[in-house]
């Protein structure tokens, strides 16, 4: 185990990331939210939420097949997909209940406020790890269309494969462990519980108190 939960994970990626002042800092909900919470906290950066959802193969949902994102943005691994035998009906059934979700929880964390202002920043994206990474390749596709100044992504511990992937994506990828012998992101994690919906509103609470709400539109 290299971490002891989230809040540690986030403390020990914000020293990696020191060389960045008050920079934009999005956490993937839920899990990558305690940890953008501390980052940003540390740099000084204003913090938000930026919305995802994983496309789970059908009997294995942990497993992901693809993702989706804001504005559309929908990213398949059609190998698997096929490997697997997933229908076009059954897919299409998955995007249109993940998608659901995936407003629901923007209305939920967010209401009715816009994403901060993206063009010309430097946006650094924060996970509280990567399995496959069809999750944050969704996320990084989503914010190119706002064309940021600089994308970082920032992710405690990773599999190895998939963060040479992203590091195709992102302008910079700061990632502390890929270890090769990688099961499942919860396995680098003394304490690695769910987050709940709650939790994410209240750090986003908390992180637009502390800075005055002086958060860019």
């Amino acid at each position: 185990m290299l971490f002891r939960d989230r809040q540690d994970a986030g403390w020990q990626l914000a020293t990696a990331l020191r060389d960045y002042r008050q920079p934009l800092v999005l956490g993937l909900p839920r899990g990558g939210v305690p940890v953008a919470f501390e980052v940003a906290q540390a740099l000084g950066g204003e913090l938000d939420v930026l919305v995802v959802r994983k496309l789970g193969v059908p009997w294995q949902p942990e497993l992901a097949m693809g993702a989706i994102a804001s504005n559309g943005i929908c990213i398949l691994n059609h190998a698997l997909i096929a490997r697997l035998g997933v229908s076009q009906e059954r897919l299409n059934a998955i995007i249109a209940d993940e998608t659901r979700e995936l407003k629901r929880r923007e209305l939920a964390y967010r209401g009715h406020r816009p994403l901060p202002r993206i063009t010309g920043r430097s946006v650094i994206v924060v996970d509280d790890g990567l399995a496959t990474g069809a999750t944050m390749q969704a996320a990084v596709e989503a914010l190119r269309e706002d064309a940021p100044g600089e994308l970082v992504v920032a992710v405690p511990v990773a599999a190895a494969d998939s963060l040479a992937e992203i590091a195709t994506l992102a302008d910079r990828v700061v990632c502390l462990h890929a270890p090769h012998a990688f099961m499942s992101v919860g396995q680098w994690y003394q304490t690695f519980g769910q987050t709940s919906d709650e939790e994410v509103i209240a750090l986003l609470a908390r992180a637009s108190s502390a800075s005055g709400d002086t958060a860019e539109p």
